[in-house]
């Protein structure tokens, strides 16, 4: 990596102290957007408006699951350090 691309991706780089809500953006995203195809297919099927379909239950599931993640974040940390050896 040249000094140039160095420089240039630490300015795009966030602060350490945001990483449990990047995290917890970047999963909501994911896992909302997953579930919305697998659950809209489950409940409509494969039709002509599928992805609109989709993207409806989307655009409710990514903020619940966004809030969900921050809310039960601190619950999974606890859990993983009861169950795992060295936590």
């Amino acid at each position: 990596m040249t000094d140039t691309t160095a420089k240039n991706t630490a300015r795009l780089r966030l602060p350490k102290h945001t990483s449990p809500y990047i995290f917890a953006l970047y999963m909501a995203t994911i896992m909302a957007f997953l579930m919305s195809l697998v659950i809209t297919l489950n409940e409509s099927g494969m039709g002509p408006h599928y992805m609109e379909n989709v993207m409806n239950a989307y655009r409710v599931a990514m903020p619940a699951a966004f809030v969900c993640i921050l809310a039960v974040r601190p619950v999974v940390i606890r859990l993983v350090g009861l169950t795992v050896h060295g936590h």
